[in-house]
């Protein structure tokens, strides 16, 4: 038996892929995998240094860390009408000067809003579900939010700036690609790659087809953790690019990549 450590986020997206694989629901054959839960900014960190051998990555960080990780066909997050939002309290004349709270310096939201508009450049790095709390309390003009903060925003009395994903879209034609699930490169752990993406696709095809075996496990690590907030969370990130990228979901990441390295963003 062969162990695995599996960087994930504890959002749904990602605990409802995930479950089957590691609660024994799935024949994951000769390997085992041992979770390893943070925040995808702290995972991006992680990558950097080759911590972890399979791992969730922001679609950015992972451009920054080819050299170390492979991309895997499944677990990915992609699609269309998902994208980052930027949100605050009152409409902003100038965002230049505005000061905003981003979930994580190598996070796809970064890398979309500098894309977007390369003159905002007062950003503060924080954990993604403070970002709405500490814009409500004035601590920020602005804040750029990700994962299920899209669904509860409006509690927080802040209004949508810009949807990334539909600007995104309105660019490219195509679905936006968020985060990854990656492999490290190294040779004993790629040699499972085919292994790994099979495993995962059995565990997101038993999570779709059983998805209410999850829900206990899926809410014990959620953030906002109303059945509505989560069932809408799953439903807007786990789709048919997470079973596989397929042609579209390969283009997109070409595009993403093709565009970041138009602006001084990659190394």
């Amino acid at each position: 038996m062969t162990s695995l450590s599996l960087g994930m986020s504890p959002c749904p997206n990602d605990t409802f892929m995930f479950h089957a694989m590691l609660h024994g629901l799935v024949d994951t054959g000769e390997l085992a995998f041992a979770p390893a839960i943070h925040d995808i900014d702290e995972l991006n960190h992680k990558a950097f240094c080759s911590e972890l051998e399979v791992t969730k990555l922001s679609f950015f960080a992972y451009l920054q860390a080819k050299d170390r990780y492979e991309l895997l066909d499944s677990g990915a997050a992609l699609g269309y009408g998902c994208g980052p939002l930027l949100v605050s309290r009152a409409p902003i004349p100038n965002l230049a000067n505005a000061r905003i709270a981003v979930p994580g310096m190598q996070t796809t939201a970064l890398m979309l809003l500098r894309l977007w508009n390369p003159a905002i450049t007062n950003i503060t790095p924080i954990r993604f579900d403070r970002i709405l709390p500490a814009v409500q309390q004035g601590e920020f003009d602005a804040g750029l939010i990700i994962h299920e903060s899209r669904f509860v925003f409006q509690q927080y009395e802040c209004q949508s700036l810009v949807d990334l994903g539909e600007w995104w879209e309105s660019r490219t034609r195509l679905p936006i690609p968020l985060g990854c699930i990656a492999i490290r490169r190294d040779s004993e752990t790629i040699r499972h790659k085919a292994a790994v993406e099979s495993q995962i696709r059995h565990s997101i095809e038993f999570a779709l087809q059983n998805p209410s075996v999850s829900r206990p496990y899926v809410k014990s690590l959620a953030r906002e953790t109303e059945d509505s907030v989560i069932d809408r969370h799953i439903g807007l990130y786990v789709n048919e690019f997470s079973r596989s990228l397929g042609a579209t979901g390969w283009q997109a990441v070409r595009k993403i990549e093709a565009m970041a390295s138009c602006l001084p963003l990659l190394p």
